[in-house]
């Protein structure tokens, strides 16, 4: 090919060789041997690349698999036949085990270095590094991601649930900050345990994820009489953040929290229940991290949506609907002008509980309704936000709770200053 042809065609050449953008599925909390799961490392990686799952951090208490650790074969979270399930499929000679000098048989779990070659592909499978940072203030659990972290976080101690959240959040950034390396925070399960409240999160700094969606049983995901729904909590933190607090808004993230791998009742924490699809170009951490920062993703329990675009002033959507399903989408929002008013809530002695306040109807107000395969909402000119919710007629398969239904969430669409 003659040199002058070549230089011509090279911005075409280029321009082909760039992936388009594409959505990747993944799962951002997940437990093993590591801490508190029933399951070895390996075995949990490789369950989430056969069900199709582009990437995955394996998020245990207050540990990074980075270092040698021998537990017993058989002990309270695991048993004899896991131990054979793993040496069958990953072979003796993969499998370190040992007995000690009173007889117990042990076991030594792989490094996440040791085992990511056995499972990783290019722009197929990635596994990233995390860690769920467990602390707790009083009586409240205060457990915190840290997604593509470098190096262990302590839990925290502080003098206040906000405190103990802050330093945590703060010990992300600076180690980002630090390192170079992208990485960031998010708040899991904010109702387990009822540990937090809305007023709570929406003081914080440097965060911008939480768990709309975890699939623990233990969550309480949908709230109660006293306690607002994580969707609510939403509604609230993205109201007061943008109107008075002035601070970004937060996303939104399904997980699944899985714990139990095995043929255990349905009342545990099992995988696959909760994931994000996250839209770029390539399967990378950096990629994904940038993505998610920018809203570039969307959450589910089960539907898949084709399409979501978060327009300047449109967000709209395309679901990949199923046969005989019916999908019916929300469009969440709160005007300018709303009613702000709260109120605590008390018991029925009327002492002041410590949970959510109760607030004004116009926020999170839903304002409009569709059913079918594709919806869109144009702004008015007075939102403050406004964010999607899909909810199918077709009920869960393995739910965290009885009569759940597949439900998927889109990233709050945030109007521009004029």
């Amino acid at each position: 090919m003659r040199p002058f042809l070549l230089l011509a065609l090279l911005p075409s050449l280029l321009f082909a060789a760039e992936p388009p953008a594409r959505w990747w599925k993944g799962n951002l909390h997940t437990h093993t041997l590591w801490s508190d799961g029933d399951e070895y490392p390996e075995m949990v990686a490789q369950w989430y690349k056969d069900q199709g799952y582009h990437f995955l951090a394996l998020s245990d208490h207050n540990i990074i698999a980075d270092h040698e650790r021998w537990i017993p074969i058989i002990r309270k979270n695991t048993g004899q036949e896991a131990f054979d399930k793993y040496q069958k499929r990953f072979g003796e000679k993969w499998v370190e085990q040992r007995t000690t000098a009173d007889g117990t048989g042990e076991v030594r779990l792989k490094m996440l270095s040791e085992f990511r070659p056995l499972v990783e592909e290019p722009e197929r499978f990635l596994m990233i590094v995390s860690e769920e940072i467990t602390s707790r203030y009083l009586t409240a659990p205060i457990h915190i991601n840290a997604t593509n972290v470098r190096e262990l976080i302590p839990p925290q101690d502080g003098t206040s649930v906000v405190d103990v959240m802050q330093k945590t959040v703060n010990l992300v950034a600076e180690q980002r900050q630090r390192t170079g390396v992208p990485m960031f925070p998010h708040i899991n399960h904010p109702n387990y345990g009822w540990a937090l409240t809305a007023e709570e999160l929406m003081q914080l700094e440097n965060e911008r994820f939480f768990e709309v969606y975890n699939g623990h049983p233990l969550v309480n995901n949908d709230g109660d009489a006293t306690h607002a729904s994580t969707d609510r909590i939403w509604d609230i933190l993205l109201t007061e953040r943008l109107a008075v607090l002035h601070k970004p808004p937060f996303f939104g993230l399904a997980t699944d929290d899985s714990h139990q791998y095995h043929n255990e009742p349905k009342k545990l924490s099992h995988p696959g229940r909760g994931w994000i699809m996250v839209r770029s170009k390539k399967l990378g951490a950096e990629d994904l991290i940038a993505a998610l920062e920018a809203g570039d993703f969307y959450a589910s329990s089960g539907v898949t949506l084709n399409e979501v675009k978060r327009e300047k002033k449109t967000l709209s959507l395309e679901i990949a609907a199923e046969p005989g399903v019916t999908y019916t989408t929300e469009f969440f929002g709160t005007r300018r002008g709303y009613d702000r008013t709260s109120e605590p809530v008390t018991d029925e002695s009327g002492t002041t509980l410590r949970t959510t306040r109760r607030y004004s109807k116009d926020i999170g107000t839903v304002l409009a309704t569709v059913t079918g395969p594709s919806a869109s909402y144009e702004l008015k000119g007075d939102e403050l936000y406004v964010r999607a919710r899909v909810t199918s007629t077709k009920l869960k398969a393995d739910p965290y709770r009885e009569g759940e239904f597949e439900r998927a969430w889109t990233q709050p669409l945030v109007p521009a200053a004029e």
